[in-house]
């Protein structure tokens, strides 16, 4: 059965014993397929028939194969299950992939499974509703194994030899005292290598990692890839242990953010639907208007923003009748400033996905790319100011040109990088897609003020 390279379908002609009701068959089949050929069959099936082949599989076959399918595919089968058995299939889920599917659930079915739960998974369940949706609390797990700080070795090998819990759920051992503050975690490893009547105190390490229960889930995401951990310890605000969060919790968030980052920064998120991201079948196959209309919008900005730059090099036609080498340095103005700028969007955006970036501190990281924007400009208007000095300064008669271009230069890219933080923040905040948006508009700014300070400069330091 293992051997994908001839459908499944065909080789056991499982529609037609669906459609002749041959179960028994199908039920003494299944037991040889893999997980993986279960889930190729369920999603080439039509609805009715796929919820017939998984009423057919056995139960602990069912359970892996429902945690591996799509949410949409799991919503699908719970809402064609009568209320018993999409409640037998709730009580034997994790806590946290319950209220996955109860938050895409229609509120009326999420209501009604959620009063047939036995009490104990009730409870889990409310636990984690009580939680903000984007928040490490909504999907901790809150099955985990911990022992007290002043427990023994030995008395900690018996508390984990008599847990009901899941071999994954033991991989790692949280450490509390007697209220149940969190106080570190012990790996198995140590824990079954250390001497038995040695104090669990002894053996601590981590104390310092773990993660606050209303934290966004980016958080949680990003520590365990910093600290490379098996599982991440979630606390209550007062420092009480609360939960854990694994990797495969928080898989889910980091390809939908790096997805999300992708998209806007290929600026193809259409801002009449914000922050939703656009399906990759829609963008790559949908009508050519559709990425027109996405990306045309903003792209105007840049038109009207060149048609007033252009305004502004026609009042100071005199200034170039009379030097010309004052148009030569031009294009050196507007585009450092619109490659700079394009750096700081970028960096924003890949900061704000992968939770770098904190919106509450937002003007520390302003000062932070601004300060880092001036040492730049200092540099670059040092080197643009000697070249421009020396190849049409001097040659020309006209060395006050190096400091116009310098001062230029150096305003133009501290600017750019302050405009690229700040436009970004600003149309996030006012609810618009930043990706096709800030780049437009800081073009637009930095070009009108760049060559304003220019073409003033040259006017009062050659006093044309």
């Amino acid at each position: 059965m293992a051997n994908l390279n001839h459908p499944l379908k065909e080789k056991l002609n499982l529609q037609k014993l669906l459609n002749n009701g041959e179960l028994n068959t199908i039920k003494e089949q299944q037991a040889s397929w893999s997980v993986y050929e279960v889930i190729k069959l369920m999603q080439e099936l039509p609805s009715a028939q796929r919820i017939l082949l998984f009423r057919l599989l056995d139960k602990d076959r069912a359970i892996d194969v429902f945690e591996r399918l799509d949410t949409t595919q799991q919503t699908d089968l719970v809402q064609a299950m009568a209320d018993p058995e999409a409640v037998q299939l709730f009580e034997k889920l994790d806590p946290d992939l319950r209220v996955h599917l109860f938050d895409e659930l229609p509120a009326k079915v999420t209501k009604r499974l959620l009063a047939a739960l036995s009490p104990e998974a009730r409870e889990s369940v409310n636990v984690l509703l009580n939680y903000p949706p984007e928040s490490v609390g909504r999907i901790m797990n809150p099955r985990y194994l911990a022992v007290r700080s002043h427990n023994t070795v030995r008395e900690a090998l018996a508390v984990l030899r008599s847990s009901n819990l899941e071999d994954d759920e033991l991989r790692v051992i949280f450490v509390i005292d007697e209220k149940r503050y969190y106080k570190g975690v012990v790996s198995l490893t140590r824990l079954v290598r250390a001497e038995p009547d040695a104090k669990i105190e002894t053996l601590l390490e981590g104390s310092d990692v773990f993660v606050r229960a209303s934290e966004k889930r980016t958080v949680a995401a990003r520590l365990l890839k910093q600290y490379d951990l098996v599982a991440l310890p979630v606390v209550d605000g007062e420092g009480r242990l609360v939960g854990a969060v694994s990797f495969d919790d928080v898989i889910d968030v980091l390809e939908e953010e790096a997805s999300e980052t992708m998209y806007q920064m290929a600026g193809i998120v259409d801002v009449r639907r914000q922050r939703d991201i656009i399906h990759s079948e829609k963008l790559t196959r949908g009508p050519i208007l559709y990425a027109v209309s996405v990306r045309i919008v903003f792209l105007l900005v840049t038109v009207a923003g060149g048609l007033v730059t252009g305004g502004l090099i026609d009042q100071f036609e005199e200034v170039l009748a009379t030097i010309l080498a004052a148009a030569v340095f031009i294009p050196l103005v507007m585009d450092m400033g619109g490659n700079v700028g394009t750096q700081s969007t970028t960096i924003f955006a890949r900061g704000l996905a992968l939770g770098h970036i904190d919106l509450a501190k937002f003007w520390w990281h302003v000062r932070r790319e601004v300060g880092i924007g001036l040492v730049m400009g200092l540099l670059l208007g040092v080197v643009t100011g000697v070249i421009a000095w020396q190849w049409q300064g001097i040659p020309n008669g006209f060395p006050q040109i190096g400091i116009a271009v310098g001062v230029s230069i150096c305003a133009v890219v501290t600017l750019a990088t302050f405009l690229g933080f700040l436009l970004p923040y600003t149309l996030t905040k006012l609810g618009f897609d930043h990706a096709p948006g800030a780049d437009p508009f800081i073009t637009t700014i930095k070009d009108f003020t760049g060559l304003a300070l220019y073409f003033s400069l040259v006017n009062f330091l050659l006093a044309v």
